[in-house]
């Protein structure tokens, strides 16, 4: 029997993405937020410096904390921040931390900064077939996420949290 021509490089092109798994054609995805951190140390110690009663606005702003420059960086007015931490008529103020007592009694005079960082990174490793088909799906996530909140009354920082996945 007679093959024509270029027929035997197709079938051994065919055979060879059956056998390798193709993943190559499995999906990645990336979350990514611009921030001046690489990582979840990076963001936390610059939180570390961020020192409640002493920082400042312009201080924050020397820290690359600057919602202005920053896409990730929330600005929140008071009744935003009323509504994160009085949840509901069983909390009141004095189970509420001092600095954000301050900052919630202060009204006009308080805001408060929202920062949430994330670099996720997710891969599918194994064979096309077997994920594609739904037999065995594995899914590599590497990365962090990072969320910080700073209140501020007039522009001096009452209170800072943050948190979030550092793997």
């Amino acid at each position: 029997m007679k093959w024509p021509p270029g027929s035997a490089l197709t079938l051994c092109v065919t055979v060879w993405l059956l056998a390798s798994g193709c993943t190559a054609l499995l999906p990645k995805s990336r979350e990514i937020t611009t921030s001046p951190w690489q990582n979840y140390r990076e963001a936390q110690q610059t939180f570390d410096l961020i020192l409640p009663g002493i920082t400042t606005y312009e201080d924050l702003k020397d820290m690359s904390l600057d919602p202005d420059t920053i896409p990730n960086i929330a600005i929140l007015n008071y009744s935003d921040v009323l509504r994160r931490f009085m949840l509901n008529q069983s909390v009141t103020l004095s189970d509420l931390d001092r600095g954000v007592r301050e900052c919630i009694m202060a009204k006009t005079v308080c805001r408060g900064l929202e920062i949430n960082q994330k670099l996720v990174m997710k891969h599918r490793n194994g064979s096309f077939w077997l994920d594609f088909l739904g037999f065995k799906r594995e899914t590599h996530t590497e990365g962090f996420r990072f969320n910080a909140l700073v209140l501020l009354k007039d522009d001096i920082v009452v209170y800072k949290l943050t948190g979030g996945q550092p793997v």
